[in-house]
């Protein structure tokens, strides 16, 4: 008895030491299906229907895909190209400053780098609080909206502008909070990435002919850099379109005035949770997903070696 106890004793650690890796990574391997393949699977089945999330879906073959190419006027003529302007400015534009702050940042000694990235990461933390406690009061339309006081006293207004309302200024203002809370995650791994170049390899290159900061931006900090700056371009495409939602809280409206700043995301909330067209909406959700899916392979061909 005690022979064959100490058998499947034997058996069992011989089973846990082969899978060790698998059994460690079920978990994960868990809730990655669970919240990732089987959402997009579903997805992707249920845009080929038509489904009001109460009756059972009705297969509709390619027509959600025709209607959105084809039919969908707000799609096609608001929502993509702001999308597309968002993500150009918001995205790479915010990657971009993400960069060069963190350059900076690089450059100064220990306790004010260290102040100056917390005052810069810290909006990316409170962002969605202070979204409607800090800027939806600049922009206020009253009179006694900072913006609007301000330019009043100033004689520059004759009246109160609505700043959220109009179909003129919304997207900016929209790019401005975001690129103000963008800095998240991705900046602190470019810093952290920039702070551990080895020293010796800009000695060197000054030795072999780099003579000013560009060249040393460009030969030596970036390409030390690939893995920090891949991670911090993807967290910049997340941050693009986690951040779509901006529009319809600062103007309090779903669409937004207009549609000045209906973005893809916001349009999918509209047709799948106000409407209830859930059929449609996952034909949106579909295009979304191949949209920062191209976003993701343009960065890695940027910054992802080959092996990646």
């Amino acid at each position: 008895m005690n022979r064959v106890i100490r058998t499947r004793g034997a058996a069992a650690k011989d089973f846990v030491s082969r899978h060790t890796a698998g059994i460690m990574l079920f978990p994960y391997g868990l809730l990655f299906a669970m919240f990732i393949i089987i959402p997009v699977v579903a997805a992707f089945m249920l845009s080929f229907t038509d489904f009001d999330t109460i009756r059972r879906p009705g297969f509709a073959g390619l027509k959600n895909y025709i209607t959105l190419l084809t039919a969908d006027e707000v799609f096609m003529k608001k929502v993509l190209p702001n999308t597309i302007l968002f993500s150009l400015i918001a995205g790479v534009g915010g990657y971009i400053l993400s960069f060069l702050l963190a350059w900076s940042l690089a450059q100064l000694t220990k306790i004010p780098r260290t102040v100056m990235a917390i005052i810069i990461y810290l909006p990316s933390m409170t962002g969605g609080v202070l979204l409607s406690a800090v800027w939806s009061v600049i922009f206020s339309g009253e009179k006694n909206g900072y913006l609007n006081y301000a330019l009043l006293k100033l004689g520059m207004i004759e009246k109160p502008v609505l700043w959220l309302q109009s179909e003129s200024t919304l997207l900016t203002i929209m790019l401005v909070v975001t690129l103000w809370s963008g800095m998240g995650i991705g900046f602190l791994a470019i810093l952290a990435g920039i702070m551990n170049v080895n020293q010796e390899l800009y000695e060197a290159a000054y030795i072999d002919g780099v003579s000013n900061r560009f060249q040393e931006i460009i030969y030596i900090t970036i390409p030390s850099t690939r893995p920090q700056m891949l991670f911090g371009a993807v967290m910049a495409i997340v941050n693009t379109f986690s951040q779509s939602g901006v529009g319809a809280a600062l103007s309090g409206a779903n669409p937004t005035p207009g549609n000045a700043g209906q973005l893809i995301v916001p349009h999918i909330e509209d047709y799948g949770f106000l409407r209830y067209e859930m059929g449609y909406a996952a034909a949106v959700s579909v295009a979304l997903l191949l949209l920062i899916r191209l976003s993701s392979v343009g960065a890695n061909k940027l910054f992802g070696s080959k092996e990646d």
